[in-house]
């Protein structure tokens, strides 16, 4: 059953075994996971179908240093998945391993414990199969180029993307078409409330935009809105700790981690190329993808050091061009662009001409558009039409591209769990009267000179292969210029064995609260530079895993959770 609050007022809700908040790629599958588990559950969402302008004024945050951008915090079904570009990867060994540098405990699960929920990941959530990131998929583009640099201090890092993105409120909206699983929509929780109990939660209590309140028994409770979000819900949950529910040790809301991206380093190469598909990104196997560079990992544990990667982009004629960029989005959008390249080159791996056209996406192909702003696109297409053209020609013509004189860096930096970066509560509320998340965040000391060590490694690595040149002055640069917003907010609600340093344990449920359990980037201890969504999923398969286990055998006891 799903029920839109806003047309259909409801205050007579049935209690449920598992009441889950946020309908992003956590939330749902979580609830997809769970609906053959025999359990009753329900899914929160604060926006609808589609966006309107009250979930529009529930983006708002107050970003201090790093900007945060609205489109990383939709209020709709799907959340951030109606936005994302679908690029993925899985974490590294290293993101995993203990890393004492830090200064905070790790993972307290092995990178081996994933591997099987990142396989049923790929085989029920459309990622690629996990053996495609060690290569597989992307080994033919590396025998097309025209060089194969062998990497010393370097390791290769791969990145896909489905062609079609997932989104996941469309896809997984089946869930609610069966017994035993509801989706309300226009439902903003607003606290979880213990109702007198020591150490669980009864209801959650939510707002509709036409201002009536409810109240929602469950068992359990998944709380999946986000990386802000899961840390502001908690913090103004106050029934059981003064300082927010699970707060006891002052750990909800700390280490907010991102993965900060810009532009920055030039290489100048000694000999034009006209191929490097593999560095440059390629269409193969149905996924669009390349090999980012990270400082290989034993240098990494020996300097103390993070994982940032970078990404090679070549530069073309029309790189940076609004025109170019307007036109690949709504080929993407119409699949034009696919199905073409499909039939042009028979199925085979084909080399990419732009950036844009991998899941790397910019700001105009990932923020939300109206009408209007639609068909702006169509007039910046036209303004800069003897490039588009160019742009075609080189795209559809074998052969036809540019010879490539100069690679631009695009770099993805990690981001260390610092105490400091964290979300806080400000004294401005928003139109549900509820305070407005402070989020304040920047790059360390150790984070800057992870990056600084790969782009010298990079330099020394490229003259090494007779490539070029690097023109990098990353560490002369008085104000860090890698700096925008990736929409990857994670580790507010880190994971742990010590609820000093952690406010979930390995089951990611919170440790002074029985039946309250987080899902998403928010439990995770470290970031590595891998878009998250990829183990965002696998962890929430593992998630619905333990609560179907713990829900089923206190359920079989008649006892409460």
């Amino acid at each position: 059953m799903i029920v839109d609050l806003s047309e259909s007022p409801r205050t007579d809700l049935p209690e449920y075994d598992v009441c889950i908040v946020g309908s992003g790629p956590a939330g749902m599958t979580v609830a997809n996971e769970l609906a053959g588990a025999g359990l009753s559950l329900c899914v929160l969402e604060s926006g609808r179908q589609k966006p309107t302008r009250h979930g529009d004024r529930l983006r708002r945050v107050q970003s201090e240093g790093i900007l945060i951008k609205e489109y990383s915090r939709e209020r709709v079904l799907g959340g951030a998945s109606t936005t994302w570009a679908g690029l993925s990867s899985p974490l590294d060994a290293i993101d995993m391993k203990p890393r004492p540098a830090l200064g905070r405990p790790g993972w307290p699960i092995a990178r081996e414990e994933l591997l099987s929920c990142w396989a049923e990941a790929a085989a029920r959530y459309r990622f690629p199969p996990l053996e495609s990131f060690a290569g597989g998929t992307l080994e033919e583009a590396r025998q097309a180029g025209d060089l194969k640099p062998q990497w010393s201090r370097l390791e290769e890092k791969t990145f896909l993307a489905a062609v079609k993105p997932q989104s996941f409120g469309k896809e997984f909206r089946h869930v609610f078409e069966g017994k035993g699983a509801d989706l309300y929509l226009d439902a903003t929780v607003l606290r979880l409330c213990a109702g007198g109990e020591r150490d669980r939660i009864l209801w959650a209590e939510a707002v509709s935009s036409r201002g009536d309140a409810l109240r929602l028994r469950a068992r359990a409770f998944v709380l999946a809105t986000g990386g802000i979000e899961n840390a502001r819900l908690l913090l103004c949950s106050t029934d059981l700790c003064a300082r927010g529910l699970g707060n006891e040790h002052d750990q909800v809301g700390r280490c907010l981690m991102n993965h900060p991206k810009n532009n920055y380093g030039v290489i100048r190469l000694a000999r034009p190329l006209s191929e490097l598909p593999l560095y440059f990104g390629c269409l193969a196997g149905g996924f669009a993808g390349y090999a980012g560079l990270r400082l290989n990992e034993k240098e990494q544990e020996e300097r103390g050091l993070l994982n940032p990667y970078v990404r090679l982009e070549p530069l073309y004629p029309w790189s940076d061009n609004r025109g170019v960029e307007a036109f690949i989005l709504l080929a993407k959008r119409a699949r034009f662009l696919a199905r073409s390249l499909a039939r042009l080159k028979g199925g085979k791996a084909l080399p990419l001409r732009d950036y844009a056209e991998t899941g790397d996406d910019s700001e105009l192909q990932n923020a939300r558009k109206s009408a209007r702003e639609w068909i702006g696109l169509g007039f910046k297409v036209v303004l800069n039409l003897p490039l588009v053209c160019r742009y075609l020609w080189a795209r559809l013509a074998p052969g036809a591209g540019p010879k490539i004189r100069a690679i631009r860096l695009r770099n993805f930096m990690e981001m260390e769990p610092d105490p400091e970066n964290r979300v806080l509560l400000s004294e401005e509320q928003d139109a549900c009267g509820q305070p407005v998340p402070v989020v304040r965040h920047c790059c360390t000391e150790r984070d800057r000179r992870s990056l600084i060590a790969l782009h010298e490694a990079l330099a020394e690595e490229v003259q090494r292969n007779g490539l070029g040149e690097l023109s990098s002055g990353l560490a002369e640069e008085p104000s860090w210029p890698i700096d925008l917003d990736a929409s990857h907010h994670l580790g507010t609600t880190r994971m742990g064995r010590d609820p000093a340093h952690s406010a979930v344990d390995a089951e990611c449920r919170l440790h002074a609260v029985r039946n309250v359990y987080l899902a998403g980037a928010s439990v995770f201890p470290t970031s590595g530079s891998a878009n998250p969504t990829f183990t965002i999923v696998a962890l929430a398969i593992r998630l619905a895993r333990s609560i179907a286990r713990d829900l089923g055998a206190s359920k079989a006891a008649g006892e409460a959770l």
